[in-house]
């Protein structure tokens, strides 16, 4: 495989540890030992530090069945590539735990069957969103397959028609029970922790009611700094689609509750939709 399809890792020692044998420990630590596995078409996960929102992000993913192909959406903390759905669509992602393989028949599916998914790795080189979601996939699936996509569309209606293309794909392309859409987002940051839950609870009302017009109505109404709410927008679009009927709030914390400071807190939350 070429050297150039390989992502390699950007936050490693920062976000996550960067030796294997160290992340290793911290993700047994994370990561209950017994817990009854759910079959779910989609779910939200937190991309801070392991050290903030690692507990939430694995109480949630961990109670997921990992299936063959995880569909990755994730936000972008900058402003490269001009596309509105990039995707990193061959070759693999490094991690300290080895290399995660893109799932290339999915990628080149969804790449023929729209415009809107372009392939494009610039958005994806700097960006932490996705990348500090590989370690607990491998941990609990070790050949877990990714298709990793950068979601910054400004309009509900290509949300909507992404969602449209991108289930149509799942339904001719995967086998029931072989794909999960992963959104990756945080919640409200640096306000008071007061200020911070109620905002995160319209969010999280409009979430586990599967309303993703109302998630994108309620975070610009009330401000609220939810950085992946365009990629959980979808997640749930599509998993509508798909036939998802019920959510569910696994863990909720903010960053105050590590570090003990609530004036100026970041904001957790694991979902999952079934």
């Amino acid at each position: 495989m070429p050297s150039f399809n390989i992502r390699q890792p950007t936050v490693a020692g920062s976000f996550y540890p960067e030796q294997s044998n160290v992340l290793v420990r911290q993700l047994q630590q994370l990561i209950p030992k017994q817990i009854k596995l759910r079959q779910c078409i989609g779910c939200m996960l937190p991309h801070a530090g392991y050290m903030y929102s690692g507990k939430v992000a694995a109480l949630t993913i961990s109670c997921i069945k990992i299936p063959k192909t995880v569909i990755l959406l994730g936000p972008k903390h900058h402003e490269l590539g001009q596309a509105y759905f990039s995707i990193w669509a061959k070759g693999a992602w490094k991690t300290p735990l080895g290399e995660v393989l893109i799932d290339e028949q999915f990628t080149q599916q969804l790449l023929s069957e729209s415009g809107l998914f372009l392939e494009d790795i610039r958005p994806h080189l700097p960006e932490h969103s996705l990348e500090v979601q590989l370690p607990f996939l491998q941990y609990l699936r070790a050949d877990v397959q990714i298709v990793p996509i950068a979601v910054s569309s400004p309009q509900t209606s290509y949300l909507e028609k992404a969602a449209e293309k991108l289930s149509y794909v799942i339904k001719n392309t995967q086998k029931k029970e072989e794909y999960l859409i992963l959104a990756s987002s945080d919640m409200n940051h640096f306000q008071s922790q007061e200020i911070t839950k109620k905002k995160d609870s319209y969010a999280i009302e409009k979430i586990l009611s599967l309303d993703p017009l109302g998630l994108l109505d309620v975070v610009k109404r009330y401000d609220i700094s939810m950085c992946g709410f365009e990629p959980v927008a979808l997640m749930l679009m599509t998993a509508r689609i798909l036939g998802a009927h019920h959510a569910e709030l696994v863990s909720y914390a903010t960053s105050g509750d590590i570090t003990g400071d609530y004036s100026e807190v970041v904001a957790y939350a694991g979902v999952i939709v079934y």
